[in-house]
């Protein structure tokens, strides 16, 4: 009834109302990822809400009473719910309020959905690269490991941030590892560089892999300690994840969407 005709289920009565836990939700339907935890909050209105999805994940119509903004999953065209601005919840603005019942909670540990966040020079090219890799469900552009909530593209560009252009991967751990996902990432940048990738310059193109738990941690500094062995100087920092913030929509998909290849960001066999 709500996902296929649309309907709303009743206010404080959906699984993930009150529901904090670290992860991604994806939709019931088809099992695409939709939200991330981050981006969820408390608005005290009876449903999940959120202050942005995951790019392209989400589509928005007006609906049928011709007031409201329905939001879908652009996967499979399943009725999420609606969203609203203007409330001033939180500093986007922004609410997608969404039926439980509409989605399933994949834990960050969990055999659906996990996430990894490479940081590594312009976002662009590294998103790009990584939308092609076998069990990557999404990679999206944004900003993380600073200091400043929900920080802009000029904000990050200023260094006072302290975040770093990062891209943030959903993949299938039934279809990759980890560590084949850093091990990639390590041979499509160049680790060696400082404050740096290439022709961009400044802390926020620093190398950094952020860990979600030990295991990524454990993983993570094995392959630094090989390309060390192997006599790199590398710069890679290795950080635990804390929030990850989705860049402006331009930044999304943008080789794709302008019709151009990556400059600064190609493979090179490191191990």
């Amino acid at each position: 009834r709500d996902i296929l005709q649309s309907r709303t289920e009743r206010p404080f009565t959906g699984k993930y109302d009150n529901f904090f836990e670290f992860g991604v939700y994806a939709c019931r339907n088809c099992g695409v990822p939709l939200y991330v935890s981050d981006d969820k909050f408390n608005a005290g209105c009876g449903w999940p809400s959120f202050d942005d999805s995951i790019p392209g994940a989400v589509s928005q119509s007006t609906d049928s009473d011709g007031r409201r903004t329905e939001v879908t999953c652009t996967n499979c065209g399943a009725h999420l719910g609606h969203v609203f601005s203007g409330e001033k919840h939180t500093g986007k603005n922004i609410r997608h309020c969404v039926n439980s019942i509409s989605m399933v909670f994949e834990h960050q540990d969990g055999e659906n959905i996990k996430r990894a966040v490479f940081a590594g020079g312009c976002f662009w090219g590294v998103e790009e690269l990584f939308k092609k890799q076998k069990g990557v469900l999404a990679a999206v552009s944004g900003y993380t490991g600073g200091k400043v909530d929900n920080p802009s593209y000029r904000e990050v560009c200023s260094g006072k941030t302290g975040h770093v252009e990062a891209v943030e991967i959903l993949y299938n751990p039934k279809q990759t590892e980890f560590e084949t996902l850093s091990k990639y990432f390590l041979e499509i940048h160049d680790p060696t560089q400082k404050n740096r990738q290439g022709p961009d310059i400044g802390e926020q193109y620093r190398s950094v892999i952020f860990y979600f738990n030990e295991s990524q941690k454990t993983a993570t500094q094995k392959l630094l300690d090989i390309l060390r062995s192997k006599g790199y100087e590398v710069q890679t920092q290795l950080l635990q994840f804390t929030k990850f913030w989705n860049a402006e929509p331009y930044h999304q998909s943008y080789y794709e969407n302008n019709g151009k290849e990556p400059y600064c960001h190609f493979y090179q066999k490191r191990f």
